[in-house]
């Protein structure tokens, strides 16, 4: 049975290498038995432009080389990590870049994809950041600096950030229900996936069903969706996962 996987939050880097193994074994074990993988943001815990080089990222776009050499198309949403992610990588890896709303057809079903950062309207201060560091003008500066100054930025940028998580509120960091519905309405669907809030769930709203990605560490929020219609979470380690995909596609 055809089916397609979701993947989002994996927050790649050098200082946890064991997410890039399990990230290597997915995609060498699992993955490859797919019609179609898509990234929906923040694969990587920063991205500070397509000509950084690392352990992590040649072995990531060996990775999905590999993967689409195989005739599996993979497809990537930026994230708020890894949002100047380009077509150099693009090209090198053979993945598809998407625009951040993105309607696909889901084996008959209309479905919007997203990261899920434009959806937390209710953080008015990530959001006004949001929109300065997506200005074209300043990505282009920011891509212009040698490439030790960007590292630089990006280590300040970081502990700015986890400092200002620590005194914001849950519900801030959450989506806004309401826009939800707006946006769904104005793609005209009734199902969205996306990922960012770290909060692993399946909702059924006004609109139709809100699927959440949650984030790789402990475990591994994998969403697999088939060619009939049904779909469901793989949370465990990798090596359990392997066993249920098994029994699930022999029932």
């Amino acid at each position: 049975m055809k089916k397609t996987f979701f993947i989002s939050d994996l927050h790649l880097s050098d200082n946890r290498p064991e997410l890039t193994e399990s990230f290597i074994e997915f995609m060498q074990n699992h993955a490859k038995d797919a019609e179609k993988l898509y990234i929906l943001g923040d694969l990587f815990d920063f991205w500070i432009g397509d000509d950084e080089k690392s352990v992590v990222i040649e072995a990531v776009k060996e990775q999905i080389l590999k993967l689409t050499l195989r005739g599996v198309k993979c497809y990537f949403v930026a994230g708020n990590r890894d949002f100047l992610l380009g077509e150099s990588f693009a090209q090198a890896s053979g993945i598809i870049l998407l625009s951040d709303y993105t309607v696909i057809d889901l084996y008959g079903i209309p479905t919007l994809l997203c990261h899920g950062d434009t959806l937390c309207i209710d953080d008015t201060k990530y959001q006004h950041y949001r929109k300065k560091v997506h200005q074209k003008w300043r990505q282009w500066l920011f891509l212009k600096l040698p490439l030790l100054w960007r590292m630089k930025i990006a280590q300040k940028i970081r502990q700015k950030s986890q400092a200002d998580k620590r005194h914001k509120i849950t519900a801030i960091m959450d989506v806004n229900t309401d826009f939800v519905e707006k946006m769904m309405q104005q793609f005209e669907v009734q199902y969205l996936i996306h990922g960012h809030t770290h909060r692993q769930n399946i909702h059924q709203i006004a609109q139709g069903t809100r699927i959440v990605l949650g984030d790789w560490g402990d475990t591994f929020s994998i969403l697999c969706v088939y060619e009939n219609g049904q779909y469901t979470f793989f949370n465990e380690n990798l090596t359990n996962m392997k066993s249920i995909m098994t029994s699930l596609e022999k029932s």
